[in-house]
């Protein structure tokens, strides 16, 4: 009687295994099921962005020529022919100071030159000469003379005012053309190449304006920050009335044209006998495509008939540690490939924030 009773616990113990072996079976499968049913839920949307080889660049762009208006020699104003926003040629007289002591001592200088002439030595007649010379220059000197054409920005002088020597009465300023140098970090000064196209962005104006680069010292020089640098010249021909010389802006320099990609997370990306495609969440639909690395969890889509903006339905489930996260699902948001730009990169198109800090800053 005894070792009947062994068998039963035995067998009952047998029955409770296999129901337990059941039961953790049945729970894998539904797990496995629901998982491969939320799988076939996650979709990823296929994004455009814009890659850009630049160098950005920030300042402040000045007139083509800026002559300060200031006399070389003290006296008092006897004329000024112009007035602010007058339009001058190149040796236009601005102002005239009083000359009359000047032109006193030219005059006494002929008389003893002529006297010289006749009875004087030839070694005392050469002096003069130069002493002429001399007073010449010093008549010239009460005026202020245009040095190229170009248009009076400011004045503020009269008549009968009493000016001291460099005292500065206006500026002259020729707005042909805009230009500006900006800070070149020495790591990207072998990119440069005259005439490449400059994108220029004004806070004054809304929109943005075209240069191009004229060309850099051959040269570099080391700032106060400890920064090893190129000044560059950069140039704009044709810009909007908005915009004025000292007016600030930031810009980039481009190296290379824009490139437009198609991009996608890595985890929309099937593998069929070594061929990679997607598949539209829409229709089911599978598209074969060509793929390149892009950043940290993205591919770029090289080939295939894909567009921006396509849905397309996952292939393999992210990881949950770093992953990426799909249409707003998944783990931890993972890092978009345009937070990695540098200062001779930049992407653009994923809604990232932009932003020009001045190269080698």
């Amino acid at each position: 009687m005894k070792k009947i009773k062994i068998g039963k616990k035995l067998k009952i113990l047998l029955i409770c295994c296999g129901a337990l072996i059941l039961i953790l079976a049945g729970l894998f499968i539904a797990r496995k099921i629901g998982q491969a049913s939320k799988e076939q839920k996650i979709t990823y949307t296929v994004k455009s962005e814009t890659y850009e080889n630049c160098i950005e660049i920030a300042g402040t762009i000045a007139a083509a020529e800026e002559q300060t208006l200031q006399a070389l020699s003290s006296g008092t104003v006897l004329g000024v022919y112009v007035q602010k926003g007058d339009k001058v040629k190149k040796g236009d007289i601005i102002l005239q100071l009083d000359s009359t002591e000047q032109e006193y001592n030219l005059a006494k200088l002929d008389y003893d030159m002529d006297s010289t002439r006749i009875s004087g030595a030839k070694k005392q007649l050469q002096l003069q000469e130069v002493q002429r010379l001399s007073l010449l220059q010093k008549i010239e000197d009460r005026k202020v003379v245009a040095t190229f054409d170009g248009i009076i920005a400011d004045l503020d002088v009269a008549v009968g005012d009493s000016m001291e020597a460099k005292d500065s009465v206006g500026t002259l300023v020729n707005v042909e053309y805009l230009k500006a140098n900006v800070e070149i970090a020495e790591t990207d000064v072998s990119k440069l190449k005259v005439g490449q196209k400059v994108i220029f962005t004004f806070p004054a104006y809304n929109g943005s304006v075209e240069g191009y680069v004229v060309g850099w010292p051959a040269i570099g020089e080391v700032t106060s920050r400890g920064a090893t640098i190129v000044n560059a010249e950069v140039r704009i021909d044709k810009y909007p009335p908005e915009i004025l010389p000292n007016f600030s802006f930031t810009g980039k320099i481009q190296i290379t044209d824009p490139v437009d990609n198609l991009i996608v997370e890595r985890y929309a990306i099937g593998r069929e006998n070594k061929d990679t495609f997607v598949e539209l969440a829409s229709s089911g639909e599978k598209i074969s495509v060509k793929i390149a690395p892009y950043g940290s969890g993205f591919v770029k889509i090289t080939e295939g008939n894909v567009k921006e903006g396509d849905i397309l339905k996952a292939q393999s489930a992210p990881k949950v540690s770093g992953s990426i996260r799909p249409n707003g699902q998944g783990g931890r948001q993972g890092q978009l490939p345009g937070q990695r730009a540098g200062t001779s990169g930049q992407r653009s198109g994923m809604g990232m924030p932009g932003g020009f800090p001045g190269a080698g800053r």
